[in-house]
C-alpha cells in the first residue's frame, strides 16, 4: 500500500526503515532522506565495516570457516563467501550468527547517538527489512522501493557486471516485492523516474515527517 505520514507530531525521532530488492535504488533514494535533513544509518555499510580487515567479526570467520576465506588485507573475502553461502545454507547460518549480532550492536548505538543529537528523522537502510523478524518492532514506518525484477537485473549488470544468473540467485534470497510491499507504509515505485523525480518524491516523504 501507499501511505501518508503516520507520526508527524509524535515524539521524535521518528524511526523510517528504507528498503528494496537489490537494484531497485533504495540506496539511492535513501541517501536523498538524507539530504532532505535526515540521519542515515546504512546497514551494508556497518556489515562491510565489521568484515573489513581488522573488524570484529574477522577472528569468528577465520575460526569458523578458515582462512581461504580471508582475503590478503585480512578483510572477509567477500566473493569466495558469497558463493559459499549461496550453495550451503549452514554456511549461511554460521556467517550470519557471527555478523548479525555486530551489526545490531553498531545500528542500535548509531540510532543512539542520532537520537541523542535531536534527529527528527532516522533513517535506516536495511536491504533485508523484511526477511527479519526484528526490524518491524523496532521501526515506527517502512518505505518500500520497489521496481520491475527485469529491471532490478538490468541495473545491477551496468552497476557490477554481474551476470544475469548471478542477480536472479541474489534476488532469490531476499523476499518477494509482494511481501515488501504488503510490509510498507510508503512505496515507492522507482520505474521510469528520473533522479529528480525521485528527489521529489523523497523530499514529500521527508517533509511528511517535518523536514
Amino acid at each position: 500500500m501507499t501511505a501518508t505520514p503516520a507520526h508527524t507530531g509524535s515524539a521524535l525521532p521518528v524511526r523510517l526503515g528504507v528498503t528494496g530488492g537489490i537494484g531497485s535504488g533504495k540506496s539511492t533514494f535513501a541517501a536523498m532522506l538524507r539530504g532532505c535533513g535526515a540521519a542515515l544509518i546504512d546497514a551494508d555499510a556497518i556489515a562491510r565495516s565489521v568484515t573489513e580487515s581488522g573488524g570484529p567479526a574477522i577472528a569468528a570467520i577465520r575460526e569458523a570457516f578458515g582462512t581461504d576465506y580471508i582475503d590478503g588485507q585480512g578483510a572477509l573475502d567477500r566473493a569466495r563467501m558469497r558463493a559459499l553461502v549461496f550453495a550451503d545454507a549452514a554456511a549461511k547460518e554460521r556467517l550470519e550468527a557471527i555478523v548479525h549480532p555486530l551489526v545490531a550492536q553498531a545500528i542500535a548505538q548509531a540510532g543512539a547517538a542520532a537520537a541523542q543529537a535531536g534527529q527528527r528523522l532516522i533513517v535506516f537502510d536495511i536491504p533485508l527489512l523484511t526477511e527479519s523478524p526484528r526490524w518491524p518492532r523496532q521501526l515506527d514506518a517502512v518505505a518500500v522501493v520497489d521496481c520491475r525484477e527485469d529491471t532490478q537485473v538490468a541495473r545491477v549488470q551496468t552497476r557490477s557486471g554481474l551476470a544475469e544468473d548471478a542477480i536472479r540467485a541474489i534476488m532469490a534470497t531476499q523476499s518477494s516485492r509482494a511481501v515488501r510491499r504488503a510490509a510498507a507504509d510508503f512505496v515507492v515505485y522507482n520505474e521510469g523516474l528520473t533522479l529528480s523525480d525521485l528527489q521529489t518524491k523523497a523530499r514529500k516523504i521527508a517533509a511528511g515527517f517535518g523536514l
